[in-house]
């Protein structure tokens, strides 16, 4: 039998949570960044609204964040074209996380929680290319 097969594609990749939205006691969302070749954590997207269970499993995995924090005075918009900001609680880029991407939606869609938090130090994410960007 000669035919078409689709599948649907996801990747994964770790990143690492800088803001919450919600209370910091009950986070909504994560806000995530990656390091970029400088070092320097730069927002990458947020997850989907995370089941409660999710949400009370980070907790007390979360710190609010001291002075210095990468992101501080950014604001993050609610939506794609919005002119409304989220209002977000920084956090100690200490959790690291495993996200799944929807390719075709990585751009601008939110990102998933694919896997339990990794707690302890941040370790470095590797940059992840663009499809845009040309292979070395």
């Amino acid at each position: 039998m000669r035919g078409w097969q689709k599948y649907k594609t996801r990747e994964t990749t770790e990143a690492v949570a800088g803001a919450v939205t919600g209370a910091l006691s009950a986070p909504r969302a994560l806000l995530l960044g990656r390091y970029d070749d400088a070092g320097r954590l730069q927002y990458a997207g947020r997850t989907t609204n995370l089941a409660q269970a999710a949400g009370t499993a980070v907790t007390g995995m979360l710190r609010r964040a001291r002075r210095g924090h990468p992101w501080t005075g950014w604001t993050f918009s609610a939506g794609w074209g919005s002119r409304e900001t989220l209002d977000v609680t920084q956090v100690e880029p200490e959790l690291v996380v495993e996200v799944g991407v929807d390719i075709a939606r990585d751009a601008a869609g939110p990102l998933a929680a694919r896997r339990a938090p990794v707690p302890g130090t941040p370790r470095p994410c590797p940059r992840r290319r663009s499809p845009l960007e040309p292979a070395n």
